[in-house]
């Protein structure tokens, strides 16, 4: 698992999601309204006025020309300031602490050349972005989001200086129009770049200070990429590396010409834990920062700048930050960034490395300068694996300095959090504590039990998604996952740990059959957070027994201190893990538990932990299939009898137009709304797409993708049929002569059919309300969103769509046969069908990860046991009222006294013969 800080999740923007229409409408008005604001955002900025003493105008060239450029393609950076114009620290919306990452781009658009052969015209667009999520402000310009300026200036390839003008345009919290003209110093801007190349320089404001489009001088810093030469590894790797710890070359893994460096390098922001000698007690002399930094940093992190074209030498930084969560969010900060050059060694199977530091006398980014290039690095891939080591890659951090020096620091060594081993063959697995499983296994071995198959140990089966509770498994502490590592001596299936296609050690597992009589010796990562704070990593090694589920393990866990060394007493390995998987054939869960064997008073035991998984096997992926094919068959079938069942209404009201007045308007507007509302927030999915479909209509090969917009198409037929319906009842309505008496009915129907309504909505509300608040110990929780709880309760309103027809027989008190037994009858069947395939879904199927449910879906209707029990009665106990009523009056089912005369009688109508 990832030690880095989970990410944050930004809100959600279901309520962002247009029909195709609205769609539409929305890229017309957008379109217009950008142009209108570029438009507005341009504005006449006299280059000479502010740059003719950086960089002389000059008369360019009518064409441009590619052979001379100032930055690379992908050129990024960072900056600091603007606060005015982006994010503002007081947000209200979705505000994470510090979340001030701050990065630009630079997009050269066009050069040109002039009448000097020294200057060229530059056209580009200068990009600043703050994070990856938008916030809403309490104040300032903007609220979110990268900001644009477009700039046009000169650039001197002898003086390195470009200068440029430009404006751009963003909108306040009031919504009022910003136009920012700017003005952009660079300075060191050359044809080719070193390591200690850098280019720094100001974005300025053109306005007036005390104006509201003004902002502060933001100052940028770029690490330029235009023809870099690598001057600190020409040299001699060995010299390079020389001073670090030599490990023999057999211990590390090599790369072949055919698996260039960057592959297994150029990874974004690469994690590594720090671990520290115990031996000197010196900050200044374990750091390979000063004192002034104010934390012994735990973790570094590696973010590529560039790769050679050869494929074995690359450019990157090295950040040392307080926490992941600070490297990602906080801004760039040059005093805890090393600048690196490495290159790979095949002689020693390692990259070698020299990193300099980023020197910065003030907090302002265009006067920072590289020097001291003292830090080196190495970095191998080990060959042998154990439970002690499972990662990628591991390595040293030193200082070639003499250690009386300043800026001298003792060896650190590191290791990665990641395994994703790409195009590296000849990796192995060494057990080492296997026979300790072996025998905890042994003690606690459940019975066989013949004609059970269980998951085979080289299956994706074996990976598993985990609830980590208390010891009673009454709490959920925090979730986690499992995977394994090895299966035997080759690695496993399907996992991350990915090799090149020469080395084929995957598939001689593939091909040979498991030994069922012997249990298999297999090694597995377990991670796991816990209380939203605490990130465990286990690795742990043990064997699994095929003939009976049973996975038994014995795990080491890292120790987070200050003080780790790279010896065993930054591990815990006292620990025992026990998993049961259930049988291939069975809905059961996985279940498991974690326990220390240290004495209780030792002060590395923790209480023992239980966890639960769901088994979903590959055999219920491909029951996911099928049961999606039969969803998918039984709405097709609803659909097509709901058009049948309104059509059948059509022509019933054709053949007795005196019946029109009879008719529940509110019950057809149930009905229209029913067939409208899912209709309109999923149209849209005909047209997203296909990549973010879920991941069933993926595995299905289209099949399901094809047939879910004939669904919609269905659904669309029986809709506007409804509507049809509702139509020609509402105008019927409005031409009788006794509208007024009709509409008395219609409107005591919505006096009492309203307020049951709202009262049902309220209490929906309160329940969702109840059930996510948070017990005082409970630091996890699924928490059900009110739109979903409110979309189930209408799904309920339009199980009883009967109901307004029934009250309004009551005070209409008629015997008319007002709806076709073939409408009624079979709307209900068709209503009620849903939760009779859900009991049966429950009880043959096992739980839907991809929540992909296209018939009987749980967010649109109350299902449960006791619901599917309930609602059908009460279903078919309202179609009965209805055929009582229309047989023997509205009121038929009604003491004597509250029955009354007929309300309306049927009045002959005169010939005009």
């Amino acid at each position: 698992m990832s030690n880095s800080s989970p990410m944050p999740t930004p809100p959600s923007t279901w309520y962002y999601r247009l029909s195709w229409l609205h769609t539409a409408i929305f890229v017309v008005l957008s379109t217009i309204f950008y142009t209108n604001m570029v438009s507005c955002s341009k504005t006449d900025i006299p280059y000479n006025k502010h740059c003719a003493l950086i960089v002389p105008e000059s008369n360019p060239n009518a064409f441009p020309q590619f052979t001379t450029i100032p930055f690379a393609q992908n050129q990024d950076g960072y900056f600091l300031g603007g606060e005015e114009i982006l994010n503002h620290p007081n947000s209200s919306g979705y505000n994470y602490p510090s979340s001030n990452r701050r990065v630009l781009f630079f997009l050269t658009h066009s050069v040109y050349s002039t009448g000097v052969d020294d200057i060229y015209k530059v056209e580009a667009t200068l990009m600043l972005k703050t994070s990856d999520f938008e916030y809403y402000t309490d104040g300032g310009i903007s609220g979110g989001g990268p900001l644009s300026f477009e700039i046009e200036g000169f650039w001197s390839i002898s003086t390195g200086k470009l200068c440029m003008v430009g404006s751009g345009s963003t909108y306040s919290e009031d919504g009022k129009h910003h136009v920012l003209a700017a003005l952009l110093k660079l300075d060191d801007v050359r044809n080719s770049s070193t390591i200690s190349s850098l280019v720094r320089g100001a974005l300025e404001s053109l306005s007036t200070e005390g104006d509201s489009d003004y902002f502060k001088p933001i100052s940028l810093l770029m690490f330029p990429q235009i023809n870099y030469k690598y001057t600190k590894v020409e040299k001699a790797l060995d010299h390079v590396c020389s001073g670090g710890i030599e490990v023999p070359k057999s211990l590390s893994l090599g790369l072949k010409l055919s698996s260039p460096i960057c592959q297994a390098f150029y990874r974004w922001n690469e994690w590594f834990k720090l671990e520290y000698s115990s031996g000197c007690k010196s900050t200044n002399s374990r750091s390979p920062f000063s004192e002034g930094v104010g934390y012994l940093p735990q973790i570094m992190s590696l973010r590529p700048i560039q790769c050679s074209e050869d494929g074995r030498s690359l450019r990157f930084l090295i950040k040392f930050p307080n926490s992941s969560y600070d490297d990602y969010y906080h801004p760039f900060n040059p005093d805890t960034t090393l600048v690196a050059e490495g290159s790979w060694d095949v002689n020693k199977n390692r990259l070698c490395a020299v990193a300099c530091r980023i020197l910065n006398s003030t907090n302002s980014l265009n006067n920072s300068h590289i020097e001291d290039c003292s830090v080196r690095l190495s970095f191998r891939f080990p060959a042998v694996w154990s439970i002690r080591n499972t990662s990628d890659m591991v390595g040293n951090i030193w200082s070639n300095k003499p250690g009386n020096d300043s800026g001298y620091f003792n060896t650190i060594m590191f290791r990665s959090y990641e395994n994703f081993l790409v195009g590296i063959p000849g990796l192995r697995y060494e057990y080492t504590v296997v026979d300790k499983a072996r025998k905890s296994c042994l003690e606690k071995q459940p019975s066989k039990t013949k004609g059970r198959r269980y998951p085979d140990a080289n299956s994706n089966d074996m990976r598993f998604d985990m609830a980590v509770k208390n010891s009673k498994g009454r709490r959920i502490l925090g979730w986690g996952f499992s995977k394994p590592i090895f299966v035997g001596d080759q690695i496993a299936r399907q996992s991350n740990y990915l090799i090149s296609s020469s080395s084929r050690a995957g598939n001689s597992l593939v091909k040979r059959k498991t030994n069922h009589s012997t249990p298999l010796n297999i090694s597995y990562q377990m991670s796991f957070q816990l209380n939203k704070s605490t990130d465990v990593q286990v690795f742990a090694e043990g064997i699994y027994d095929t003939e009976t589920g049973k996975l038994c393990l014995v795990g080491c866990r890292y120790l987070d201190s200050n003080s780790q060394t790279p010896d065993n007493v930054s591990m815990d390995c006292k620990i025992l893990i026990t998993v049961q998987f259930p049988p291939v054939d069975s809905n059961d869960y996985i279940k498991g538990s974690i326990e220390s064997t240290w004495e209780k008073d030792d002060h590395l035991y923790f209480e023992p932990l239980s966890f639960s998984a769901v088994s979903f096997y590959s055999r219920h992926s491909r029951e996911s299939i099928r049961r999606m094919d039969l969803e998918i068959i039984m709405v097709l079938i609803s659909n097509t009898l709901v058009c049948i069942f309104v059509v059948h209404q059509i022509l019933h009201l054709k053949k007795h137009p005196d019946v029109f007045p009879f008719i529940s308007l509110i019950m057809l507007f149930v009905l229209t709304l029913g067939h409208m509302i899912p209709l309109m927030l999923n149209f849209e999915a005909v047209f997203v797409p296909k990549e973010s479909r879920t991941t069933v209509l993926r595995r299905s090969g289209g099949w399901l993708e094809a047939n879910e917009v004939l669904v919609r198409v269905v659904t669309m037929v029986a809709f506007l049929l409804q509507f049809r319906l509702l139509q020609i009842v509402w105008s019927a309505r409005l031409a009788d002569w006794k509208q007024k008496a009709f509409l008395a009915a219609e409107k005591r129907t919505l006096y009492v059919s309203l307020p049951l309504y709202v009262c049902g909505g309220v209490i929906a509300v309160y329940v969702n309300w109840r059930n996510n608040k948070l017990d005082d110990g409970m630091q996890y929780t699924y928490q059900r969103s009110l739109w979903v709880d409110l979309t189930s309760y209408a799904g309920l309103v339009l199980d009883g769509f009967l109901l307004p027809q029934i009250l309004l027989n009551i005070f209409h008190n008629s015997t008319e046969k007002t709806l076709s037994r073939f409408f009624y009858i079979g709307t209900t069947f068709v209503r009620l069908l849903p939760h009779a395939y859900d009991l049966y879904r429950a009880n043959y199927y096992v739980e839907d990860f991809d929540g992909s449910y296209m018939y009987a879906n749980p967010d649109a209707d109350y299902y449960s046991t006791a619901w599917d029990v309930i609602i059908p009665l009460v279903g078919f106990l309202f179609a009965a009222i209805v055929y009582l009523q229309q047989g023997f009056g509205g009121r038929c089912f009604m003491p004597k006294r509250f029955k009354g005369p007929e309300g309306y009688e049927k009045v002959p109508v005169a010939s005009n013969a």
